[in-house]
């Protein structure tokens, strides 16, 4: 619906016979379970008979009635693309969502926003969103973008601007404002030059609480000896005071009627409790918010653990504040908790729950944060030590650790200064990639190619972890790189997977290509990385799942062997490892036929712990191969340069079998939204830079040439490059700053796929590879944009039957069971 802000009046503006991304969040925030009432009544069932599944005691013709206010707020990650527009409209841009639960709107919007990032204090001025300008502030003010709502906490709380300004330059309903006004009223008091941790009053504190401020909040306003009082401070004064959550339902009914539901929230608009805490369960951390990095890859390990803690007979507590997971599901745990993942909350829950311990490895980076705090503050983490979790996340403990245990890694120096890390990186050559600690998705992590680059990144990573060491690391470049998941338990190996990155050393894990099984490695390279598999999880007790990211590189020494010796060895470097489960756990269990979750929480609680298994040790003889592919969103992302690199961007992910890695990736590839194969007769545009590799750019030409396709080039140059792989090569000159006659121009020069071979990352959209990129996602063109994945292309569809690349199928594959693959691999491997 439309409604008009200035009268009652409204209109219809979509209506979809189905459900929508909203359902979930409607079915949760108010405990009525639209998918399964609508199923039912598909089914032929009427309300009255139909029994609420979240409440048990009422019929589905009960209209659902709120004591409590939820407010959901989108997650952007905008930041992570370049050149990308921040305005947000009637194109969707968001990547997950949070949803808060409170008594009043004030807790619960404040809680929402900590949700979408714990660095957010709350509803309060954010650094990079305080413009000095009036004007700029005003324009910010008045043009939606992700980042508006910081704009309102700058002007309100540090210029002074009032709600019916506000109201004049956002046309944000009045009421919102007014609610605002009261959380700037208590932020405002409690940063009175006279507030002091010593003379806060319980009444000021109780309030401060019941809107929604958080300990670490409370503490950065309110001033001690010239300092700031510090979060566990403030937490030990609310003990003094006697001030804690209580933990009420999420009934349906309001309290009206009786219901046993186990969906929880905490708030302190509350006098009373509405459970008891005597199940003294284990509690698992979700993954929090989807985010480019983090996204249902890690609801599915939270789902898988809680689920493997039921079956060894454990009551069980889910943290999570996720609308759109499965672990939020009611009847997923014995008693969910929809509320924040922060130290404070998570403290408080298990100390109302008397929890016999907390799980951290299995909901990505989030609860790896807090880890090492909880464990600090008496909280039984289970499974590995957080003081490991701290030490593997720590770049520069984690290098001396493998240099002290002998496994091989990139040179390496911890950041003291810029002029120590352009002194390193002078010593080892350019590029180096600047590595910042306890951070998702490669958040920060650039690869620098001069000095002037380095000096940029170092002050990025410093920003986005300010509190942990910057490590700057040797890049090596034409490498590959493989992506070992296993799990451990007292520091003894018990199974492991070893996946190969199609593309090149560089391109993050969670946006790279993903074989399994590796089909190009031989086995003595599958049992080396065995053995450092096992030295890492004996150097750090590792009692759980954990990840890394090897590199395998040519011995730089291998040219002077000479030609009739046979060549060395490659070396191999780790380059990561997270002591938790990794977005990759879901891929290779389900291509390997094991629950790798399964087994690390068995590892984490010491129950049930399976024997040793090496799961790759036959893994040649496999009649198939499973490949995982990225999924990304640009055409949502206007103007965003669709490259790949070093820091994450895709949002999701496709997996597919196949008789070889071929078929598997292209089967993989065809299955991604976005992707298919160009027309009959039509035209394959080639963009390169002077990094692409000539080799892999005249093959993938020949190839299409060979299949019918014409070739053209994006330059004089890359036409130069082509040299007479595929014969008369044209160069198609396109206007790309003229958008009326571009359109026109790609269509009559037949262009219907892209391959952009450039490596260079463009500094302004006034680059060409840029461009060339960013036309084929704004006109729905198919693009490759990395050489080694073009490369897999062109071979796979030269396998395929003549004739059979032109075709306009879905799936020119054969389609085969799941089962039927997975028992393949057992008869093979027996």
């Amino acid at each position: 619906y439309a409604l008009n802000p200035e009268s009652l009046e409204y209109c219809v503006i979509e209506m979809n016979a189905r459900l929508s991304r909203s359902s979930a969040l409607a079915s949760k925030a108010t405990g009525y379970p639209l998918a399964f009432v609508a199923a039912k009544i598909g089914l032929g069932w009427t309300l009255p008979e139909l029994q609420n599944s979240v409440t048990t005691t009422t019929t589905a013709c009960f209209e659902p009635s709120l004591d409590y206010i939820v407010t959901k707020i989108p997650r952007w990650d905008l930041s992570k693309f370049n050149h990308v527009s921040r305005d947000i409209g009637s194109c969707m841009k968001s990547v997950g969502e949070v949803m808060a639960i409170g008594r009043t709107f004030e807790e619960s919007l404040q809680k929402a926003i900590r949700s979408v990032d714990p660095s957010f204090a709350g509803f309060a001025p954010l650094a990079g969103c305080m413009p000095e300008d009036a004007a700029e502030l005003e324009e910010l003010l008045h043009t939606p973008t992700d980042r508006r709502l910081f704009h309102l906490a700058y002007a309100m709380l540090e210029r002074g601007y009032s709600a019916e300004r506000l109201h004049e330059l956002t046309r944000i309903d009045m009421w919102f404002l007014h609610k605002l006004e009261n959380i700037c009223a208590v932020h405002n008091a409690l940063k009175a030059p006279h507030v002091t941790l010593q003379n806060l009053g319980r009444a000021q504190l109780e309030t401060a609480k019941r809107m929604g401020f958080s300990d670490a909040q409370i503490a950065r306003l309110v001033t001690r000896d010239g300092g700031s009082a510090g979060e566990d401070a403030v937490r030990a004064l609310r003990g003094q005071f006697g001030l804690r959550p209580f933990v009420k339902r999420i009934d349906t009914l309001a309290g009206e009627f009786p219901a046993p539901t186990n969906y929880l929230y905490t708030t302190y608009n509350a006098a009373t409790d509405d459970v008891a805490f005597d199940a003294h369960g284990t509690m698992v951390l979700g993954s929090g918010v989807y985010r480019i990095g983090s996204s249902v890859e890690f609801d599915w390990c939270g789902v898988s653990a809680i689920r493997a803690l039921r079956q060894l007979g454990h009551r069980t507590v889910m943290v999570n504040y996720n609308p759109e997971t499965v672990s939020t599901d009611f009847d997923e745990c014995d008693r969910l908790y929809f509320d924040e993942l922060s130290y404070e909350r998570v403290r408080d829950i298990y100390e109302l729950e008397q929890a016999r311990g907390v799980v951290v490895s299995v909901g990505g980076q989030l609860p790896q944060n807090i880890a090492l705090r909880l464990q600090r503050s008496s909280v039984n983490v289970l499974g590995t030590s957080a003081k490991m979790i701290d030490a593997a996340e720590d770049r520069h403990r984690f290098s001396s650790i493998l240099d002290r245990i002998g496994v091989d890694q990139p040179a390496w120096k911890e950041l003291v200064s810029a002029d120590d890390a352009a002194r390193f990186a002078a010593d080892v050559g350019y590029p180096v990639l600047v590595r910042p600690s306890y951070v998702l998705s490669g958040a920060a992590m650039n690869v620098a190619h001069d000095a002037d680059a380095l000096r940029a990144h170092l002050q990025l990573a410093a920003s986005v972890s300010p509190e942990h060491p910057v490590v700057v690391t040797k890049f090596i470049q034409g490498a590959r790189e493989l992506d070992v998941d296993a799990v451990a338990h007292g520091g003894a190996l018990l199974t492991h997977a070893v996946s190969e990155h199609i593309e090149d050393a560089g391109v993050h894990s969670g946006d790279a290509s993903l074989v399994l099984p590796p089909a190009r490695l031989p086995r003595d390279v599958l049992r080396r990385v065995r053995e450092i598999a096992e030295k890492v999880a004996r150097a750090f007790a590792i009692s759980g799942p954990f990840n890394m990211q090897v590199i395998m590189q040519a011995d730089p020494e291998a040219g002077a062997a000479g030609s009739g010796a046979s060549p060395p060895p490659p070396l191999l470097k780790v380059i990561e490892c997270n002591l938790r489960a990794s977005r990759s756990f879901p891929f290779v269990s389900k291509v390997l036929g094991t629950d790798f979750v399964d087994t690390a929480t068995r590892a984490i609680v010491g129950e049930g712990v399976p024997p040793p298994r090496d799961l790759m040790q036959e893994s040649a003889a496999w009649p198939f191969a499973a490949v995982k592919v990225p999924q990304f969103s640009w055409t949502r992302l206007a103007g965003a340069d669709p490259q790949l690199g070093v820091e994450m961007s895709s949002t999701g992910e496709v997996a597919c079998f196949g008789r070889s890695p071929e078929a598997a990736y292209l089967a993989a590839l065809l299955a991604t939204n976005g992707f298919r194969l160009p027309r009959a007769g039509s035209t394959v545009l080639l963009g390169a830079d002077d990094l692409a590799d000539p080799r892999v750019a005249q093959k993938v030409a020949r190839c299409f040439a060979d299949a019918g396709y014409a070739v053209a080039a994006d330059s004089v140059e890359t036409a130069r490059l082509l040299g007479s792989s595929c014969g008369d090569v044209r160069v198609v000159s396109l206007d790309y700053a003229d958008r009326r006659t571009l359109r026109e121009a790609v269509r009559e020069s037949g262009i219907d796929l892209v391959v952009s071979l450039a490596r260079r990352r463009p500094e302004s959209k006034a680059d060409a590879a840029y461009a060339v990129r960013r036309m084929a996602v704004d006109f729905g063109i198919p693009l490759v944009n990395n050489p080694r994945c073009a490369e897999m292309l062109v071979d796979a569809l030269a396998a395929l039957p003549a004739g059979w690349a032109q075709r306009s199928l879905a799936t020119p594959l054969e389609v085969r069971p799941w089962r039927q693959y997975l028992d393949q691999r057992t008869s093979a491997s027996s």
